[in-house]
């Protein structure tokens, strides 16, 4: 179980964030699965999420997606918010989450991670701001050092959004 951060050492920490990387099932949508007739998997993201991922680009933060399962979705809503990586069908996520380091030369503790499941935890145990949203597994937000107000998929990413350009005085607008 890590330890939660006090407000100031919370704030500490998020300024030297220059990457945030998401699960996406749980994370950027609230871990439903939906299927058509056709058997297409629909997901549903927050458009509020999305606009603080693309103010956060626009700041120049790093974005990206560390997925396990692939969707043609996620690679459509990935480049709509012109994330910086997109790393899909991945059995093992700290794997996929090294090589995002070596790619922009960051340490961890550049690095905040939110997740909400299990194959998270490798990451979460890696990352310097490992974060879970509010509906994640106990697992994981006893691994994490911020659980979200909001849950996945209802503006969690937002939230965390707004706490890394609030420490780094970043206006949202």
């Amino acid at each position: 179980m890590r330890k939660k951060y006090s407000k100031n050492t919370l704030k500490n920490k998020l300024k030297g964030i220059k990457m945030l990387l998401l699960d996406v099932d749980g994370v950027l949508t609230d871990g439903k699965l939906v299927y058509n007739n056709n058997g297409i998997e629909l997901k549903m993201f927050d458009v509020k999420d999305g606009y603080g991922l693309v103010r956060l680009k626009k700041a120049g933060i790093r974005t990206g997606i560390i997925t396990a399962k692939m969707s043609d979705i996620v690679e459509t809503r990935s480049k709509d918010l012109g994330m910086d990586v997109l790393y899909q069908n991945v059995d093992n996520k700290l794997t996929a989450y090294n090589a995002v380091k070596r790619r922009f030369k960051l340490t961890d503790g550049e690095i905040a991670y939110i997740g909400d499941d299990i194959p998270d935890l490798p990451v979460l145990r890696q990352a310097g701001m490992p974060i879970a949203v509010s509906n994640a597994v106990d697992a994981v937000k006893n691994a994490s050092v911020y659980v979200t107000k909001k849950s996945g998929g209802n503006g969690a990413v937002r939230e965390v959004v707004e706490l890394i350009t609030q420490a780094k005085g970043i206006p949202m607008s």
